[in-house]
């Protein structure tokens, strides 16, 4: 499965992390040196949840909590499990 909000779409975003030496100019130094650029990826915060649609069936979705938390959804309850006698 891919790793994207079902709702707002959202994706990992990439960039790079960049590791420097030496002191900055204005700290008094004589400036900084790049030594090392890696790529590296943010991921969003997705979360499995059971939401109740407008027809009223429970559907199981990747959400991220950016969107759980502004209530835009309406949790399913939870799952009633028989009882076993025994």
């Amino acid at each position: 499965m891919a790793i994207k909000c079902d709702y707002s779409g959202r994706r990992p975003h990439v960039g790079k992390r960049i590791v420097r030496r030496g002191k900055a100019k204005k700290k008094g130094g004589i400036g900084q040196n790049v030594t090392g650029i890696s790529k590296r990826r943010w991921k969003p915060n997705l979360q499995k949840i059971r939401i109740i649609d407008e027809n009223g069936t429970v559907h199981r979705v990747k959400v991220c909590v950016r969107y759980i938390k502004a209530g835009k959804f309406t949790k399913a309850p939870p799952r009633k499990r028989p009882v076993q006698s025994g």
